[in-house]
């Protein structure tokens, strides 16, 4: 086994704490909470229902025995069985008919025929208290009804009518309701449970797919990516993230080729002066005049580690990207300064030096910063140029923006070699560029600092002839951003 899928294998989350599980257990929640609920609330709504149905045709069949009744001051035995008889009672409902004293003058059951005795039920003392009372309940399984009214006659009561019912068979409606409803949700369950553990694996699919894909790239795999499946946000993060690791590893192509390269252009000057400082050391009778070539050959290569050095310290502050402090800056201005600087360069090398700059050339930027884009990219039309050869410097103003350009009548740029020359250590003819001292970086640090202050610098041919032009152009300064 790997030492990546030793720790892939160790970093596991364990499932009843991985978002699967969260998943599906929110998913459990949701269902049983709608459960819960589709088998308690029918059941109760069904319950109320047929209770207050009962109650109220109870109630009513009890009003319609009192006003029967109360047709005298009194009540007796006899008069209430002969009115009894000419009503048609409600079948299994059982009606008791008491005196004010709450002693039993009829009683329709048959089988606990309580007549003569005294009903000590709380529906019949209040409603001899003059109040109509009703109630249901659900109770081994069958729901039982009751309501009592009293018997009044001009305002005084003379007993009470009590009335009760015992319904088996809406109860075993309400108990065939219930089951349904239980074998229903025991379906619904099993349904849900599958669906679950299906939604969660296809939610968590993408989220398992990209931290994959993230320790494959923290080992190193930078090539690695993910399959982007759908439009949602995941599918965004996985866009996110193969955009990522294409920087992630055109950053670390060019880290490598950047420190290869730069271990090569330092190990040669070293090698150099090494090869130097063995040729005296090693030569006794060398004479003075030699050795003074030698140290003269060895302080050029000394030069040229310090010229590499402040290029590669350059480039790393360009490369952190720190925030350069800004100032109106006339751009004309700056390239008079540095063509001003380097005319004793173009002169010894027989290149004639022109200046055109026009007015009102300004943009908010880092006087340093212009500079060097202006010197290197004049100082390397001067380096690569014949003698004889011309180099022309421009400033102009182009709507809302300010351009520098470079011209010089040199050998030019082979056209395959155009899109590279910017890359870092890239050199066009290598045995020329070193033996001019370069570096193959001052391009490189010349668009890294345009590109800062929101330019750019392009090259290509001399539109007059033979060479090269290079256009730096920078963003003009607004009035806002004036003095």
């Amino acid at each position: 086994m790997t030492a990546a899928r030793q720790r892939e294998r160790e970093s596991r989350v364990p499932f009843f704490r991985s978002i699967q599980a969260k998943y599906a257990l929110t998913y459990l929640l949701v269902v049983a909470a709608i459960l819960i609920v589709m088998n308690t609330y029918p059941i109760l709504m069904a319950e109320n229902m047929v209770f207050t149905s009962k109650e109220s045709n109870l109630k009513r069949q009890a009003l319609v025995i009192g006003s029967t009744l109360a047709v005298s001051e009194t009540l007796t035995r006899e008069g209430v069985e002969q009115t009894m008889a000419l009503l048609e009672e409600a079948q299994g409902t059982r009606v008791l008919v008491t005196d004010a004293a709450a002693r039993i003058l009829y009683d329709s059951s048959t089988l606990d025929n309580r007549l003569g005795g005294y009903a000590l039920m709380g529906e019949v003392a209040a409603a001899l208290r003059g109040q109509d009372v009703s109630r249901s309940e659900y109770r081994e399984g069958a729901i039982r009804s009751r309501a009592a009214v009293p018997i009044l006659y001009h305002g005084m009561t003379l007993g009470a009518v009590y009335l009760y019912e015992y319904d088996g068979e809406q109860a075993g409606v309400l108990r065939s309701i219930q089951a349904n409803l239980r074998y229903i949700s025991i379906v619904i369950c099993l349904v849900a449970l599958v669906l679950v553990v299906l939604l969660s694996k296809t939610l968590t699919r993408n989220t398992v797919r990209l931290l994959s894909a993230i320790r494959h790239v923290r080992e190193g795999e930078y090539s690695h990516r993910v399959e982007s499946q759908g439009r949602d946000e995941m599918a965004q993060l996985a866009d996110e993230f193969n955009e990522l690791t294409d920087r992630l590893q055109t950053t670390e192509e060019a880290r490598r080729r950047f420190v290869s390269d730069a271990s090569h252009e330092l190990k040669t000057p070293l090698a150099s002066i090494r090869l130097l400082t063995d040729s005296i050391l090693q030569s006794p009778s060398v004479d003075m005049d030699t050795v003074r070539e030698f140290v003269a050959d060895i302080g050029e290569e000394a030069d040229r580690l310090t010229r590499i050095s402040e290029h590669l310290l350059a480039l790393t502050r360009l490369d952190a990207g720190a925030e350069r402090e800004r100032e109106p800056v006339e751009l004309g201005a700056v390239a008079e300064k540095v063509a001003h600087l380097l005319s004793p360069v173009a002169r010894r090398a027989q290149v004639e030096l022109k200046v055109s700059v026009e007015p009102a050339c300004a943009l908010a930027a880092n006087e340093d910063d212009l500079y060097q884009v202006a010197f290197n990219l004049v100082e390397n039309a001067i380096k690569y140029n014949m003698p004889g050869g011309r180099v022309e410097v421009g400033v102009s103003r182009r709507g809302e923006k300010v351009a520098l350009t470079v011209t010089d009548t040199g050998l030019g740029i082979p056209p395959d070699d155009l899109p590279k020359i910017f890359d870092r250590f890239y050199r066009v003819d290598k045995a020329r560029s070193r033996a001019a001292g370069g570096t193959g970086l001052g391009l490189s640090i010349a668009r890294d600092t345009a590109r800062l202050h929101g330019g750019d610098i392009t090259a290509g041919p001399n539109p007059a002839g033979r060479g090269t032009r290079f256009e730096a152009e920078f963003p003009a300064l607004r009035e806002e951003e004036g003095p």
